[in-house]
This record gives C-alpha cells, structure tokens and sequence, in this order.
C-alpha cells in the first residue's frame, strides 16, 4: 500500500497563498514574497483561536478595504492537496483571516502514520565529507588536555551535522582518521562520538608524497617568487626543516579567481607549502578515495581563529587537483569568564557536576554501573546542548564555576531534556504494567478511536508544533546544501535540533504536569486514554530520533 503523503507546514502555507490570491498556475509562480501572506500560530494563547493568520496589511494589498471575496473564503475552507492539512474554520476579524484547521482530522492523519513524520522530508544522495581541523596533527596528535573548547565544539558540531546528513540519505565520511585507543579517541567516546580510526603503525606518507608532487607540478606554482626567495641561503635551512628540500609556494588568490570563488578572505595571496599542510591534504585525499566526484562535498568545520589558515588549506586542496565543492562552517569562540579550561577539565567538571545533583536528588541509590551510564549519558547531553544550542556562528559562553552545579530539571539544557524523555518512558512502562494487570486493554488501531477526544489546548500544541513540523527540521541542512549559494561559508543551523528539544520539553512538561493521562481503569475513558497514549508514543518516537541525531541514547528511568 502506498504512504500517505505527510501533512506539511510549508505545503499548507503555499496552498493557502495561493488560495488567498485566486492563483490558476501551479507550482511555477510560487515566490519567497508569497509565503509572507500567512503566519503560522505557535503560541498556546493564539492557537485557542486560530492556527494560521493572514494579517490586514496584506489582505488590503490584495484587495480593496481588505475585503476577501465570499468566492476565495470558500476555496479556503475546501483546501486539498498534496501534504495540505485539512481545513476548518475560517473568520475575519480586526487582526486579518485567520484559519483554523480541522483538529479532529489532523490528529488522525497525522497519529494513525506517523512514520513519515519521524525522518527528514526528502532523502537526498551525494557524498559529504566532513573534515575537522582540531584533530589533525600539528607537531603531536592532539589530546583532550590539548584540545581547547572552541575545538570541543567544531568536534561536536561535525558530529552532529554528520548524523544528520546521514539520515538524509548522503554517503558522510570523516577526516583526519585518528590512531585507535589514543587517548582523544577514548575521550571522544566519553560523548558519545565515534570517530573513524586507524593502526597506530599507519602513516600516509605516500600519500604526502602524492599531494607534494600535485603542488609541485600545480599550475597556481609561483615559480618567480621562489626564485627570489631561493636567493638567501637561510631560507633554504628553513625549507629543509620543513621536510621540504624544495620550497614550494602556491598563489592561492589566483586559484580563487580562475574558480570564480566567493566569499574567500581577499588577503589570500602566495603561500608557502610546509609539512603540516601536506599530512592534511593527504587525509583530506585518503578520505575522499572513494567518493564519486561529481557529487562531493566536502564541509570544513572550524573555529574562526582558524578560518583563514582553513581557507589556506583549501585552495592548496583545489590547485592540487581536488574537484570537490568545499564549504566553510565557521565556529564562534567559547568564552570562560574568569577561568582557562580545556576540554578534558570542561568534561571531568561537568561530569562532577552532574553526579552531585543526582546524589543530592537520589541519594545513595547513585551507585553502580547502570548509574555511571545514566551520568556519563547525561554528562554528554550536558555538554552537546551547552555547545550546539547556539547557532554555530555566534560564541557562547559557559559558566564554569565549580560551585554553579548542574540542575536536574530546570527548563533549560540538555539534562531537561533527557530528564522529559525518561518520563514518557515511564509512562509507558506503567501503562504496560497495567496491561499485564489486566486494568487497561491494548492500545487498539487508531482508526477505532474518536479523536475529538484530544480538547486539551497542550495536544495539539504537541502536534502542531512539533510532530507535524519535525520532518522538516529533519531536512534542513541538506536543503541548504542543495540551494544556497556557493559562497566559502555556509551556515546549517546546526542549533535547531538542540533549540526544538528544550522547547518541545517546556511544552511537554506542561502538558504532563496538567493532565493525567493513566485514568481510572473504566470502559468510557478509554477513548480518551488511548488518543493520549498514541500522541505521547508519537512524542516518545520524535525524542528518540532526535536525540540520535545528537549520538544520545535515551535514558529509560530517573
């Protein structure tokens, strides 16, 4: 049997513009200016009365005194098509059109097939590699002591952007490979990070080699600098130190205009080729063997500190021959006010942090190897949400106080989160429990249930909000890699998953702390019960996609 088509934000928008403006084409004359003609409701006060909202300014750009015909209301209200939410009412009021969705049908449409739901909207193909420069070897491989808090986050936001990528159907790789059980391995590991590795008796020299006779034999070789440079005597002791008996120098800023590159830092000039460009480019090589070439992207993740050193690298890449498009996401700082921290001191405080709260929580049952997991996890979560929760441009800044501690709830953070995620899990082990009692039966088939049932305003704040529009979110950063301009940098978002969770917490907790969803075991409240347990296990599904995509694993109690 073939999938419904889910329903979509997006589609709906653009079905109601084009409803709103008597639109006879298809496709072809949707605009960027036509999705402004509706706002999507999100908040709990506005969606008591209406779901979406033409504004009169622009009903009276359309037509005279605002007036909507009788005609176009009409064809409003009997809205279809292709991932179109199903409509209800529709009323003109002081503040413009607003629409109300037909809830009943919604909840249905949306709870009776929820896994298109639950993964991205499109699945895309190509290959991606993601490439992180705070792990490629400078004179020594890095180590957690080593690794600064801006580098733990490029790390993580590769991580994270990889695993998104992933569920989105690209082929993703990840460079420089590390030597197996060193010590930034493990610690990576500690996060839930698993990074690809390699004997600690491999060496890529010959590839090395490779990449020095491509820059060699490069036509952007500046051949008169180096001549003149050849002059001193000193710089060819230099040069040897280097591991380079013949220096090489590339004009960067003419491999950016042949290509017709935006968005590269105009300074670029001449650069002299040393030995730690050459091990990056060979692991940049070694890890793109494979990859078919027109379909290759390849995402430097790094700190703005590095960027211009990255934006170096790069064009080396591109006059050694590389074909594929390279994209810069760029990193904003972590900031410690009043304190200097690396990543493994940032980790072991957190972590210290985290197992204090929980035994002040619960006390002496902290112990033991199921708890060590629930800390470390949280731990993690801790650490990912401090990171990842603000857009990846602008810096962030940690309280890192040793007496600050780590909240166990709170509306804020990864632990939140987590905390939100075991409750659902808790839920449905009662109501299991309950089932095995013989209190409560099965949950039955949603097309058996009423689901006018679902009044409460927080359902269908939880589906409006988040269920129906987590496909989407799911897709984000492929849409952008697939659209936006080819500029050095490019901006994923990589905050949205982060930002949708703790917000989806807020509104859940609510929700949960409200109403009781486990009844009384009798026979006319069971509709009820069941439509509730079916959104919750839906939500339950959302949380765990989503953490997955953050490489958390759920935590079944706290």
């Amino acid at each position: 049997m073939e999938e419904a088509v889910p329903f979509s934000i997006v589609s709906t928008v653009k079905a109601l513009s084009g409803a709103l403006r008597r639109d006879t084409e298809h496709d072809a004359e949707i605009s960027r200016e036509r999705e402004k003609l509706w706002f999507k409701e999100s908040s709990a006060k506005n969606l008591r009365n209406r779901d979406f909202l033409s504004p009169n300014t622009v009903l009276t750009t359309l037509y005279a005194g605002g007036e909507v015909p009788s005609d176009v209301l009409s064809g409003i209200r009997s809205l279809r098509g292709s991932g179109v939410l199903p409509m209800g009412a529709t009323e003109l009021t002081a503040e413009g059109l607003r629409v109300c969705v037909d809830r009943c049908a919604a909840f249905r449409g949306v709870l009776c097939g929820i896994t298109p739901y639950l993964r991205p909207a499109a699945q895309r193909q190509g290959c991606v590699l993601i490439n992180c420069p705070a792990l490629h070897t400078k004179q020594t491989v890095p180590s957690p002591d080593t690794l600064a808090l801006g580098q733990l986050r490029t790390v993580l936001i590769a991580d994270h952007l990889g695993a998104q990528l992933r569920r989105q159907g690209y082929t993703v790789s990840f460079c420089p490979a590390l030597p197996q059980d060193s010590d930034i391995v493990n610690f990576l590991k500690t996060l839930g990070i698993d990074w690809p590795t390699v004997p600690v008796s491999w060496t890529n020299e010959d590839r090395e080699e490779k990449m020095k006779k491509a820059l060699e034999n490069s036509t952007y070789r500046d051949r008169e600098m180096e001549r003149g440079k050849r002059r001193s005597r000193g710089e060819e002791i230099e040069g040897e130190k280097r591991g380079i008996k013949e220096e090489v120098r590339i004009n960067l800023k003419q491999v950016v205009q042949d290509e017709n590159l935006q968005g590269y830092d105009p300074s670029l000039g001449t650069c002299t080729v040393q030995r730690e460009a050459l091990c990056h480019l060979a692991q940049l090589d070694s890890a793109t063997a494979d990859f078919p070439v027109p379909t290759a992207t390849a995402l430097h993740v790094t700190s703005c500190q590095d960027e211009f050193r990255q934006q170096q690298t790069a064009m080396l890449w591109r006059a050694a021959g590389a074909t594929a498009v390279q994209r810069l996401v760029i990193c904003g700082p972590v900031k410690t006010p009043g304190v200097q921290m690396n990543a493994a001191q940032y980790l072991q405080l957190r972590k210290a942090q985290m197992k204090e709260a929980s035994e002040m929580k619960y006390g002496d049952q902290v112990e033991g190897q199921t708890w060590d997991d629930i800390i470390r996890v949280m731990t993690s979560a801790t650490v990912r949400f401090e990171l990842l929760s603000t857009v990846h441009t602008s810096p962030v800044t940690l309280d890192v106080q040793r007496d600050s501690g780590v909240s166990t709830k709170g509306p804020r953070g990864g632990v939140f989160v987590m905390y939100n995620c075991a409750r659902l899990h808790t839920l449905f082990s009662s109501y299991e429990k309950g089932v095995e009692q013989g209190l409560y039966p099965e949950i039955p088939g949603g097309t058996e249930l009423d689901f006018s049932a679902l009044k409460e305003e927080g359902e269908w704040l939880l589906l409006f909000n988040y269920l129906i529009p987590f496909s989407e979110l799911l897709d984000q950063s492929g849409q952008i890699l697939d659209h936006e301009g080819g500029t050095a940098r490019v901006n994923l978002r990589t905050e949205q998953v982060c930002r949708f969770l703790v917000s989806l917490s807020k509104d859940f907790s609510s929700y949960y702390n409200r109403v009781h969803v486990l009844g009384e075991p009798l026979p006319h409240l069971f509709n009820q019960m069941f439509c509730r347990l079916l959104l919750l296990r839906a939500l339950r599904e959302l949380y765990h996609n989503a953490l997955d995509s953050l490489n958390l694993p759920p935590i079944p109690q706290l």
